[in-house]
């Protein structure tokens, strides 16, 4: 009798995941494209007026660009802005009654909830793969040598395709976009940040493209211990773990170093990647900023002046 309970507790757990699998599938796929470029890729609509968001490769340098639709539908897609530091890239096109996504907020995401992604690979239309968030704070070194940061780590199997489509939760709502997987290696994928995704589409919308701060530093956001969070009387339990620092940058010439945790600038606290890349705007180049570390979990203030890079 408790073999049999069993089973019927693990069909019934099985039917709850299935269940929700199913609902979200429905739910986002319809608002899922596939890209047609340089090559091929995935897409999804961000507002009902058209906006599609997806990755920078998908669509950088492409002469033409084309979206078919759910329905099957091909329509000519314009290249509103394209940011290959995050690779994002904000496409639109004219088409009524498009059924939108939301973001949900990245920064709330715990490893091992569920992740859902639907995309294109190798022209197989809305095909759905699911799994979990293996790991968050990541950083991704792109095929044209960019790194990006804050990158969500996922098991959901992503194939080429796939890139540009979105990684959802549970209810449906964007946790990130799909960007990459590692070969040969199995269920090691990768995804943009939701809160990353949003920041650069609102700076596309508006201007079309993104000028920024530039520090010089590569980095992923890491907790900080309690007890040194509480002896520092810090803002935030969570910095930014600098992984490098890139030769005669701003941070270089500051004196931050490999292993450095970035924990404020400007007096605002820093928490992880987004709330830096916030911070360093276009109008904060050239004009100097104290950053305050955790170098050997002793605080320290660094004086950096960020230039300007496009």
């Amino acid at each position: 009798m408790i073999a049999l309970d069993i089973d019927k507790n693990d069909r019934d757990l099985l039917d709850v995941y299935s269940q929700t699998v199913t609902a979200v599938a429905e739910q986002v796929s319809p608002s899922v494209v596939r890209i047609e470029a340089s090559g091929s890729g995935s897409g999804f609509v961000m507002t009902p007026d058209g906006y599609l968001l997806t990755n920078s490769h998908v669509v950088s340098g492409a002469k033409r660009v084309e979206v078919t639709l759910h329905d099957g539908q091909r329509l000519p897609a314009q290249v509103v802005g394209d940011d290959p530091h995050t690779d994002i890239a904000l496409i639109r096109i004219d088409a009524p009654k498009l059924v939108a996504l939301t973001f949900a907020n990245s920064s709330a995401l715990r490893v091992g909830q569920l992740a859902i992604a639907v995309g294109n690979p190798y022209g197989f239309d809305c095909t759905v793969t699911a799994g979990v968030v293996s790991a968050l704070g990541r950083s991704l070194r792109t095929k044209t040598g960019r790194l990006v940061d804050d990158v969500i780590q996922t098991d959901a199997a992503l194939n080429p395709g796939n890139s540009g489509g979105p990684l959802v939760d549970s209810r449906g709502q964007v946790i990130g976009v799909n960007t990459a997987m590692i070969l040969p290696a199995q269920g090691i994928c990768f995804a943009i940040a939701a809160n990353t995704a949003s920041f650069v589409m609102g700076k596309l919308i508006h201007e079309g493209r993104i000028r920024r701060s530039y520090l010089g530093v590569a980095g992923q956001s890491v907790p900080l211990h309690r007890r040194v969070v509480r002896f520092h009387g810090l803002q935030s339990e969570s910095g930014v773990f600098v992984v490098s620092v890139e030769p005669n940058s701003p941070a270089k010439l500051a004196g931050l170093r490999e292993g450095d945790l970035i924990v404020a600038y400007r007096d605002h606290p820093i928490g992880g990647v987004d709330d830096l890349h916030r911070l360093l705007t276009e109008e904060q180049a050239g004009v100097g900023a104290t950053m305050t570390i955790l170098r050997d979990l002793k605080k320290q203030s660094l004086w950096v002046e960020p230039t300007l890079r496009e």
